[in-house]
């Protein structure tokens, strides 16, 4: 006798019973084909957001270039949106090597600018990924200089030895590296001494509201104190509000990034200036 209760989800598959899953497994699947289709026409830019030295805002340290994708409807997804869906995937390794593209011929055409481009740590063995990197490097002797390379906190843990063995050989190339997120993941802090971290970027969660905040503010003043004592520059992330800024500059966070300072945005000053020189 058929169980009419189920309704709807009398044709979920086997395995996929409990509802929640099945809807988070679906809209997962449609994400990365959503992914798909925008690396297939070539629907991938990246967004810029300013990182500025606490207390001169009007300077930039450096940009991070953010991965974007545009929808069918051409409406621009952030990283946020699909990263996770795909981190794992083959497409999740080609949407990172497709970021890497871009950031290396934007570094290859400013030579003024430094810039941060994420990657997963799965990347490292991923020859298309690697072959562009040594390609870029090659390529332009002072773009080396000019890279920094961001990896989670969550992602360099996965295999940390095959990290720090690249890292080593990178560096010596002048490339520098960002551990990013840094208090959202379970780094092993003995971990911290063998990697070749040049800079910290503590987690949002721990900066927004953080002037009115005493749990956040013992916490970020112990993350920049392990950063400090290896010799990392601290970046506080999620920068949104003049006197979370104060603060943050006060107890001695070395940059700041956030809305505050900037949106990321595809079309940056400094890009928007050189369209203007090519068609002029």
């Amino acid at each position: 006798m058929p169980d009419h209760r189920r309704g709807k989800w009398a044709d979920v598959p086997a395995g996929h019973h409990d509802p929640l899953s099945y809807a988070i497994s679906t809209r997962e699947q449609s994400t990365i084909t959503m992914v798909e289709d925008a690396v297939r026409h070539k629907q991938i830019m990246l967004a810029y957001q300013p990182v500025v030295p606490a207390g001169h805002s009007k300077h930039v340290a450096f940009y991070e270039g953010l991965i974007r994708v545009l929808d069918e409807t051409g409406r621009i997804i952030p990283a946020k949106e699909f990263i996770d869906a795909i981190e794992t995937t083959e497409t999740g390794r080609v949407v990172d090597c497709l970021a890497l593209e871009k950031g290396l011929r934007t570094l290859a055409r400013h030579s003024e600018l430094r810039l941060s481009i994420n990657m997963s740590a799965r990347s490292i063995g991923y020859s298309r990924w690697l072959r562009t990197l040594k390609q870029g490097l090659n390529a332009d002797p002072t773009v080396g200089e000019r890279l920094i390379l961001e990896i989670t906190e969550s992602s360099a843990m996965l295999v940390p030895e095959l990290v720090t063995g690249f890292m080593s050989e990178v560096s010596s190339r002048g490339v520098s590296f960002a551990l990013d997120d840094f208090g959202a993941g379970f780094t092993s802090l003995r971990y911290l001494k063998d990697f070749y971290f040049d800079i910290l970027k503590i987690d949002g969660q721990f900066i927004r509201g953080i002037a009115q905040d005493a749990d956040n503010q013992v916490l970020t003043t112990a993350l920049a104190t392990i950063g400090r004592q290896f010799d990392m520059v601290t970046v506080a992330e999620s920068v949104e509000r003049a006197d979370d800024a104060a603060y943050l500059t006060a107890i001695g966070i070395d940059c700041l990034q956030g809305y505050f300072y900037g949106a990321p945005t595809v079309k940056p000053d400094w890009l928007n200036a050189d369209s203007r020189r090519a068609s002029a």
